[in-house]
């Protein structure tokens, strides 16, 4: 019951507080989504690299912790590839959207590009927010104070990732407590992650290092095929590359405490 409470804040409060954010503040400059992106890309590398495979190797030793690396990759592409051919037919498409959301500067029909934006964007996230799941309920399995430590910093890492599906819905024109409550929803994912993690990590200690590993290739593909990229490519400025560092080490700092 624990775990599931712990994924139910990480990714329910993180990604409703993204979105109360936005909500607030209206638009969002692309600078600044650079930067909190960046920053909670630097955090969600931290976890995989200073938690999960140490803990997927300590677990089912180097061999399992890179076959579950490779599955979590693997997974998360085809989650990817299937996004984009199913929003590609619907004249969009996931690869350049997790910033520009909101920042559309065509005008003809903006409130509809604007929507649909943030449409992708939720579907998307949801399907990131999974993998986050698996390893809060693995890692809870084994340690439970390992298990707090990965939900606090999945749960930096969903504010600004919520930011971004709440950010175009309401310069569409949907209603901010609706955006809040949808941005929140798309915390479910994590929940049922979380159930995954328990049930897989509860078999052996082969199958723990799995979920732990496989989580952390989606978390690494995500990073690294579309957060840190993007960031870069739109926001030019050192500031977007120190946003990252200082990700890493705010993560770093955290799991000193475990």
């Amino acid at each position: 019951m624990e775990i599931l409470v712990l994924t139910a804040i990480a990714g329910i409060i993180g990604m409703g507080l993204g979105g109360i954010v936005s909500a607030l503040l209206g638009d969002v400059s692309s600078k600044v989504m650079c930067w909190m992106l960046s920053f909670a890309g630097g955090v969600m590398l931290s976890i995989v690299c200073f938690e999960l495979i140490p803990e997927g190797i300590e677990l089912g030793g180097m061999f399992f912790m890179l076959l579950g690396l490779i599955l979590g990759i693997a997974v998360v592409m085809s989650f990817h590839y299937f996004i984009d051919k199913m929003t590609i037919k619907k004249g969009g498409n996931l690869d350049g959207q997790m910033i520009q959301v909101g920042l559309d500067e065509n005008k003809a029909p903006k409130n509809m590009k604007l929507l649909k934006s943030g449409m992708i964007m939720l579907i998307a996230i949801s399907l990131h927010n999974l993998p986050e799941g698996i390893a809060i309920g693995a890692a809870g399995t084994h340690d439970m104070t390992l298990g707090i430590v990965l939900a606090v910093m999945i749960l930096l890492h969903c504010i600004p990732e919520g930011m971004a599906i709440a950010t175009p819905l309401i310069g569409g024109g949907m209603a901010k407590f609706k955006v809040i409550i949808l941005t929140a929803l798309t915390g479910v994912p994590t929940i049922i992650g979380g159930v995954i993690g328990m049930l897989v990590g509860g078999i052996s200690e082969i199958t723990l290092a799995l979920a732990l590993s496989g989580a952390g290739g989606a978390m690494l593909y995500v990073v690294f095929g579309e957060i840190f990229p993007q960031s870069i490519t739109i926001e030019k400025s050192s500031f977007t590359k120190i946003a990252a560092l200082v990700g890493i080490i705010v993560g770093l700092a955290i799991t000193a405490l475990h």
